[in-house]
């Protein structure tokens, strides 16, 4: 039992009547649409399809009541994060963040092994 060297995973989001409020999913989108400037260039970086894609997003905004993109432009000119997509994103980093490092505390204060993130 002494030579074990588990790794933490935390895994949170928000959601209400089971319906996806925000998560790590649309955190890692979002970030990547920011990174890309669209959400053609996001969905090939995460391996995804833009339809799923596009699909989480519309059901993230439609809970929620807020946009969380905003087309750039024409047709061709991508996306980027609305005000309220980044104010959102950047909350959500921050407190998974915290979450996160209490967790690993916690977790190297009750178990006997050096847990590490």
């Amino acid at each position: 039992m002494d030579q074990l060297a588990p790794r933490m995973r935390v895994k949170i989001w928000l959601e209400e009547d089971e319906n996806m409020i925000f998560g790590p999913g649309c955190a890692m989108l979002l970030r990547e649409i920011e990174r890309c400037g669209s959400l053609a260039g996001a969905v090939k970086g995460l391996k995804m399809s833009y339809r799923a894609a596009w699909g989480h997003i519309k059901k993230v905004e439609d809970n929620l009541g807020v946009n969380l993109v905003e087309k750039q432009g024409g047709n061709k000119s991508g996306y980027s994060l609305s005000e309220q997509g980044q104010t959102l994103l950047e909350a959500y980093e921050a407190w998974y963040t915290a979450v996160e490092e209490t967790s690993l505390k916690l977790a190297q204060q009750y178990f006997p092994w050096p847990v590490k993130r």
